[in-house]
C-alpha cells in the first residue's frame, strides 16, 4: 500500500484522487449520542419523519428530530453524491468509523455507481457510542481490530478501511478514548494509514490529544485534526496548532445558524468567517496544512431536504474564495494536493 490509497473499490495511486472532501458521512446513524425526550410534544416531533415543516427547526437544532439523525439509504446516498460529482468532485473520505453504523457494503455500492473513490474509517467513535465490552477490551486488542480493517478489510466483507478514524474524543478524553486513541495512533504507525481525528468541544482538547499521538509515535504531518473552526476561534491558538504540523481541518461548511447544540457555550463560526482564518493562517505559511470539508451528518444537510449537500465548497464556496482573491494554487492545495499527501498509505514503522 505504501504509495497508494485505499478505497473500498480497492487501492489506487494517489494521483488518482483529485479533488476531496476529507470528512464526510454518506451512510451514519447518530442516533445512539441522543436521548428520547420526555414531553409528549417534543417526543412527537423527535419520531416524525423529515419533511418541510421541520427544516426550520432542525437547522437550528439537529438532534430534535431522529430521521434526521440518520443516514441509511443507499439510493439518496448516490442521488446527493452525484451531486459532487458533477460539481467537479472526484473522492470522498467516509469518516463514520465504529459505533455509528459505518456500512463497508453499503459504500462500495454507492462508490460503483457514482465511480467516486470513497476511503471508508475506522477506529471507534465517542465514548457513548463505544461497545459495551470496550472496558475490557485492551490496547492490544483495539490496535489489532483496526489493524485488521486496513489489512484484511472489515469482518468477512473483503473491504478495506482506508484511514483510522474518525477517532472519537471527548473533552477531557475518557479512559476508553484515550485507549483508542493510543491504539488508532498505534495502528497508524504499523500500517502507514492516516489518522483523522474528532477533537474535542474545548479549545485544550486538540493539545491533549497531540500529546496522546505524539507519546504513541504518530506522524502528526498525516494526522487531521478535525472540527477546528468549532474548537479554536483565536488567531493565536490555531498558529500554535498549526506549528505542530498537523493537517488542520475546517470542515462546517454550509453551516451558517451559530446556535450549537451539542456545546450551547459554542458560538459556531459563518463560512465567512471560516474563509477568514483560512485565509490568515496562509498568510502565516500555513497553506500545505489545510483541508476543507462540509461533515455532512443528517437529513437536513442533504440537497434533498433543502440542506447544501456535499458539493457546497465547489458550488458555492470556492467561487467566492477566488472572488475574494485566493490563488489557485492554495485552492488547489487545500482540495487536492494536501489530501493526497495526508492518504497516501506510507511505510509501516
Amino acid at each position: 500500500m505504501v504509495g497508494k490509497v485505499q478505497t473500498v473499490t480497492g487501492p489506487i495511486p494517489s494521483d488518482q484522487l483529485g479533488i476531496t472532501m476529507t470528512h464526510e458521512h454518506l451512510l451514519s446513524d447518530f442516533s445512539v449520542v441522543q436521548k428520547v425526550p420526555v414531553e409528549a410534544t417534543r417526543k412527537a416531533k423527535y419520531y416524525a419523519p423529515v419533511t418541510m415543516d421541520l427544516l426550520g427547526s432542525l437547522n437550528y437544532d439537529a438532534l430534535a428530530n431522529l430521521d434526521n439523525l440518520r443516514l441509511v439509504d443507499v439510493e439518496t446516498a448516490i442521488s446527493e453524491a452525484l451531486l459532487y460529482k458533477r460539481a467537479g468532485g472526484d473522492t470522498i473520505v467516509e469518516a463514520t468509523s465504529r459505533g455509528i453504523a459505518r456500512d463497508p457494503i453499503g459504500l462500495r455500492e454507492i462508490a460503483r455507481a457514482t465511480g467516486l473513490n470513497i476511503v471508508m474509517g475506522s477506529s471507534y467513535y465517542l465514548n457513548a457510542t463505544h461497545p459495551e465490552d470496550m472496558d475490557a477490551k485492551s490496547e492490544d486488542d483495539i490496535v489489532a481490530e483496526i489493524v485488521a480493517d486496513i489489512v484484511d478489510g472489515v469482518g468477512q466483507t473483503g473491504i478495506h478501511s482506508g484511514v483510522i478514524g474518525e477517532v472519537g474524543c471527548s473533552w477531557p478524553l475518557t479512559v476508553n478514548e484515550r485507549k483508542v486513541l493510543r491504539a488508532s495512533g498505534r495502528a497508524h504507525r504499523q500500517t502507514g494509514a492516516p489518522l483523522l481525528i474528532h477533537t474535542g468541544r474545548d479549545p485544550g482538547s486538540p493539545a491533549e490529544i497531540l500529546e496522546v499521538l505524539r507519546d504513541a509515535g504518530a506522524d502528526l504531518s498525516r494526522t487531521i485534526m478535525s472540527h477546528i473552526d468549532r474548537t479554536l476561534f483565536e488567531d493565536s491558538e490555531l498558529k500554535k496548532l498549526a506549528e505542530t504540523g498537523c493537517v488542520i481541518e475546517f470542515d462546517g461548511f454550509g453551516r451558517e445558524n451559530s446556535f450549537y447544540k451539542y456545546a450551547a457555550h459554542i458560538d459556531l463560526p459563518n463560512d465567512a468567517q471560516r474563509m477568514k482564518w483560512i485565509a490568515w493562517l496562509i498568510s502565516e505559511g500555513h497553506e500545505r496544512q489545510i483541508v476543507i470539508s462540509h461533515d455532512t451528518a443528517n437529513k437536513a444537510h442533504l440537497v434533498r431536504y433543502g440542506g447544501c449537500g456535499y458539493r457546497h465548497l465547489l458550488h458555492n464556496i470556492v467561487p467566492r474564495m477566488r472572488a475574494r482573491g485566493f490563488r489557485e494554487e492554495h485552492i488547489r492545495a487545500m482540495l487536492v494536493d494536501t489530501p493526497r499527501r495526508v492518504l497516501t498509505f506510507g511505510a509501516p514503522a
